[in-house]
């Protein structure tokens, strides 16, 4: 009964099916049951004409006689054969109503609403639930069941499904049956299925239902909570011969479709042994990506941001990014030399950036493919903060002009927490980039984990759902139903600026890689494939029947491409240096040399004027706009900073305002991003004020620095790091004229954006040959608060940098700038705020990027000497990579027996002590504030002023953490290995700090004691774990 006892079975609910007879076999029944006996009136020819007349009944009842419209009326409500016509009656008579007719009018007027409501019901189910029973999988093994069906073949997966089926009685259920096929319903405003028609028979509304859900596309909508985008899907879906595309379209559908395969075919003739990630069973990915930029191009967007993982990464490259493909074809060489700086990267994690025009559209585009590592998703973020950035940078505040998409893995998008991080910053103010484009490459399987054991949700991408984005779940071997699909998701992302998925239900024609057996794992599946004909196959054959194009026609285009790879495969042979600047995705044009390199290798100094510190204090110190009501506490902290401008002097939270401010008068644009940045966790930023008599209203004085500043962008990121770390590194990658900060809430919570610090930040420019300047402010000190908020993990940090503890450098007169370019980032621990102010404003004065690792204080936030006077922060002044000790040790260097070496807060404690225990002549103490790269030119300098002092290293945290397994051997290869260098501080231990207060003072008195006690290191008496 067309389908109705199949598929539309299969959209009832489970439940339903209980205590439900079983289901009767029902045959099609014309719209009109009433014998020729009953209604002599239908014989011969007469029954063409009462067609001619329901038809246009059914457009608009007015369009026929009264008499006409209450015959069609009572046949659709069921009056029993020869009562449901009517004599027309007289001129001005009371209308007659046929004792028959009257005795079935009210109920059957009942059953007219029951039906109507039934049939909006299977309408609405066909909406929410038709993706269910979609043709989807190409292989036609799909689990998808939203059961415990297994996965193990395509007689087994309906076997099961079928027997659910005949135990649910849908048109029980529905209350709909073989004699209403024919019935004529009118249709809800909530589908667009009737085109023109606004009233259809239930068989056709059926028959259009199956297209629009049922067929190679399923759409999931329905859990959208607005109307206007669930309409204006149901419109795109529904439309009667939306699918329809003109020959042309296809011609250029089949032409994208042929290079995306015979490009995997030629690498696999080349280099059928190389790991290459191909894209075989997922060849309509191409076209897909060429559509959604063909349909942006036209609608305005000018640049395109994209992110991927390995899987088809050279075929994207080649057919939509357009890289050269003898750039491609010599990365298989395994004799290609490597010219450029930094140890390289395979083939498959490459960029490129690549403006062109676009022949759809006749618009000049930017394509950017950004670098990413094996860590599936990581990239995810990163894509999203460059994109922001460009969108602010071209003023671009609906994101018209510059847009994202996202290539996902099925296993990888269900699997990778990250994933539901960056999606949850898609409608946050500060960092919405107005709508990504998320393709999922679903092959059905994550290397050898099959969906089953890899995700509880029914799809890979249930986790868009979370975000009201719409999921279009499509068969990737029909590439029309991919493009229009596709089509839709560029004109959703258009119109509505949201997130959408596009769900490319694919296999994958190979393992893993091209070397990996899959049959171990999954043989029934590579069964179905070994036997599945390419989609390239069935297209081309469809087009040919379709009189699309011939079949000669066909094989010129085929063998035009081949062409184009052969010739471009003997102009790689030519090629025999690798130029990894040729695969950047993020160039900044001006900003270096033509080949590369800085302009200078100075660094001018980092002061500024004092007028310029007193108007930025003044400004810090006020609220800006008028009738605004501050907090009294906040009024107690504005006045402390007056008075510090009076006095001068800055603390911490001033001398950052200092560096800001200054920056935003130049021109250079400040974003600090992180949890609870806008106040500050120890709240002692206060950079957004908040009026205490009118809700969201908000002012942010830094923005008043003068008329003609950079924007200064502060916002309290969402309770993620890994998502909003790497969004801030993305956005740093926009442009080098603008200071990117990220500030954990306390330093040991990048653990958990640890990902993008290997695998982006620490190694970023040696692998991929991209600078960045982003800043890490982390929180760090021993201050009695346990072990989760006490370490930033500096070890980490400095186990990761590249300059070699043995080898003592030149140090010729551009020393310091020369270990700034060589280093891959630059790590310090600032004791006060002046130097915190020079290091902020060297990392946009230098001309060069590179990242920036800040271990910031805790309790030094207020510490009455932990300020800064402003004749540190004048005109001439400069960041300390070291500072001396300028007490009275200093003035007789002879006298010193020792010289403590330190960083950070634990510098405060020293002078403390050594003050309190009169040692102020015998004991020098020196801070490193720069650790990484290690200062050996001035760490020489203080050790040969201080010749006859023993070194110690003091350092507050646990001897296995901390500084000192880095600045020992650095320390040692300094002074030659003349000495020891040993070690006050606490002893190793598993977790960065103790719980007790009690033990934690203990701890701090006992590495006191060792610093101070000249005869600590004596051979005879030593005890460990003092080492050198």
């Amino acid at each position: 009964m067309h389908r109705f006892t199949t598929t539309v079975l299969k959209l009832r609910p489970l439940a339903a099916a209980q205590n439900l007879p079983p289901t009767r076999t029902v045959h099609p029944a014309r719209w009109l049951n009433a014998s020729v006996v009953a209604e002599p009136f239908l014989n011969g020819t007469s029954s063409n004409y009462v067609e001619e007349m329901y038809m246009a009944w059914l457009e608009n009842p007015k369009n026929v006689h009264k008499s006409w419209d209450v015959f069609f009326r009572n046949a659709n409500a069921g009056v029993p054969p020869g009562s449901a016509y009517q004599s027309p009656q007289p001129l001005g008579a009371y209308p007659l109503v046929s004792p028959a007719v009257h005795s079935v009018l009210q109920p059957n007027m009942e059953k007219v609403v029951e039906d109507h409501l039934a049939v909006h019901s299977l309408i609405r189910e066909y909406q929410v639930r038709g993706h269910h029973v979609a043709k989807l999988d190409p292989l036609e093994i799909s689990c998808v069941d939203f059961d415990d069906a297994p996965n193990g073949g395509n007689s087994s997966f309906y076997s099961v499904f079928s027997s659910r089926c005949e135990q649910m009685l849908c048109l029980g259920y529905y209350g709909l049956a073989e004699r209403d096929l024919d019935k004529v319903f009118r249709l809800p405003k909530t589908t667009f299925i009737g085109g023109d028609d606004s009233a259809l028979p239930l068989r056709e509304i059926i028959r259009r239902l199956e297209m629009a859900y049922c067929q190679h596309i399923g759409v999931e909508f329905m859990f959208i909570n607005d109307l206007e985008q669930c309409q204006w899907i149901r419109q795109k879906f529904e439309t009667p011969g939306v699918l329809q595309f003109a020959h042309e379209e296809k011609r250029t559908l089949l032409a994208r479709m042929i290079r995306s395969t015979r490009f995997e075919e030629f690498l696999q003739r080349k280099w059928s042994s190389e790991k290459r990630f191909g894209l075989e069973g997922c060849e309509s990915l191409i076209p897909a990506l060429k559509t959604i930029i063909d349909k942006s191009s036209e609608s305005g967007v000018e640049s395109v941001i994209l992110g991927m993982p390995h899987r088809g990464r050279l075929n994207v490259l080649a057919n939509v990014i357009r890289k050269e493909l003898e750039q491609i074809f010599c990365q298989f060489e395994s004799k290609l030399e490597a010219a450029d700086e930094g140890s390289g990267d395979v083939k498959y994690h490459l960029g490129m950036y690549h403006r062109r025009m676009n022949r759809v559209s006749d618009k000049a585009i930017t394509l950017s493919l950004m670098a990413n590592p094996s860590h599936l998703e990581a990239v995810d973020p990163v894509v999203q903060g460059k994109t922001k950035a460009e969108q602010f940078y071209l003023g671009d505040t609906e994101g018209q002009k510059v847009m994202s998409i996202l290539l996902h893995g099925d296993a990888a998008f269900a699997g990778q927490g990250i994933v539901y991080e960056t999606f949850h910053l898609a409608d946050l103010p500060s960092y919405t980039t107005h709508g990504t484009i998320h393709v999922v490459v679903n092959n059905q399987i994550g290397f050898t984990t099959d969906p089953r054991m890899a995700r509880s949700s029914p799809y890979p991408t249930d986790v868009a759902r979370v975000v009201n984005a719409p999921i279009f779940h499509v068969n990737a071997d029909d590439p029309e139903a991919v493009m229009y699909v596709c089509n839709v998701a560029a004109e959703w992302r258009s119109t509505f600026h949201k997130d959408v998925v596009v769900d490319l239900v694919c296999y994958r024609r190979n393992g893993h890689n091209e070397i990996d057996e899959p049959m171990f794992t999954q043989p029934l599946m590579y069964k179905q494939i070994k036997k599945q004909k390419g989609v390239l196959q069935k297209f081309a054959e469809k087009m040919i029947s379709e009189g699309v194009v011939t079949r000669q026609r066909y094989e010129e285009e085929i063998s035009k491409y081949d062409r184009i790879c052969e010739e471009a495969y003997i102009r790689s042979k030519d090629e025999k240096i690798m130029h990894i600047k040729h695969w950047l995705d993020s160039p900044w044009p001006g900003f270096f040399t033509l080949d590369g390199q800085p302009r200078s290798m100075t660094c001018p100094p980092t002061g500024i004027s004092e007028d310029l510190l007193v108007h930025i204090g003044t400004i810090a110190a006020s609220v800006p706009e008028q009738d605004f009501t501050i907090h009294g506490g906040l009024t107690r902290i504005l006045r402390g900073r007056a008075t510090m401008v009076d006095q001068r002097v800055c603390d911490w939270a001033l001398g950052e305002y200092m560096a800001f401010g200054s920056l935003l008068k130049d021109g250079v644009h400040v974003r600090l991003s992180g949890q609870d940045v806008e106040r500050g966790t120890f709240s002692h930023r206060h950079h957004v004020l908040h009026d205490q008599n009118v809700d969201k209203r908000t002012c942010i004085p830094m923005n008043y620095i003068c008329p003609d500043q950079a924007p200064y962008t502060v916002c309290n990121s969402s309770l993620s790091e890994y998502g909003v770390l790497g969004f801030e590194l993305g956005f740093a990658m926009a442009s080098p004229n603008a200071l990117v900060l990220w500030e954990a809430q306390f330093g040991d919570f990048h653990n958990t954006a640890q990902c993008i610090i290997d695998q982006f930040i620490s190694s970023g420019q040696t692998k991929w040959v991209r600078q960045n300047g982003i800043v890490l402010l982390l929180p760090h000190g021993m201050e009695g608060m346990g072990p989760e908020h006490s370490s930033a993990r500096p070890e980490r940090f400095l186990q990761m940098c590249n300059d070699d503890p043995d080898v003592l450098p030149m140090l010729t007169e551009d020393f310091a700038a020369q270990q700034l370019y060589d280093c891959n980032w630059i790590v310090v621990n600032c004791s006060n705020p002046a130097n915190y102010f020079h290091v902020l404003r060297r990392q946009i004065l230098q001309p060069y990027r590179k990242p920036l690792i800040v271990f910031t204080p805790k309790s030094l936030l207020r510490h009455p000497e932990a300020k800064s006077s402003f004749d540190d922060m004048l005109p001439g002044t400069n960041f300390l990579r070291v500072i001396p000790d300028n007490g009275l040790a200093a003035s007789n260097v002879d006298n010193v027996k020792r010289l403590i070496f330190c960083s950070g807060k634990i510098y405060y404690e020293l002078i403390r002590e050594r003050k309190n225990r009169g040692m102020d002549q015998e004991v020098a103490v020196v801070r490193l504030e720069q650790l990484s790269p290690f200062p050996f030119d001035l760490v020489k300098t203080e050790s040969d002023r201080y010749a006859n002092a023993d070194l110690v290293w003091c350092q507050e945290e646990h001897k296995n953490q901390g500084y000192y397994d880095y600045v020992k051997p650095r320390i040692r290869t300094t002074i030659q290995r003349s000495k020891p260098v040993w070690y006050a501080g606490r002893e190793p231990a598993s977790a960065p700090a103790t719980g007790n207060k009690r033990t934690h003072l203990l701890e701090l008195q006992r590495l006191l004691d060792t610093a101070f006690d000249l005869k600590a290191f004596d051979l005879e008496t030593m005890k460990p774990p003092h080492g050198f």
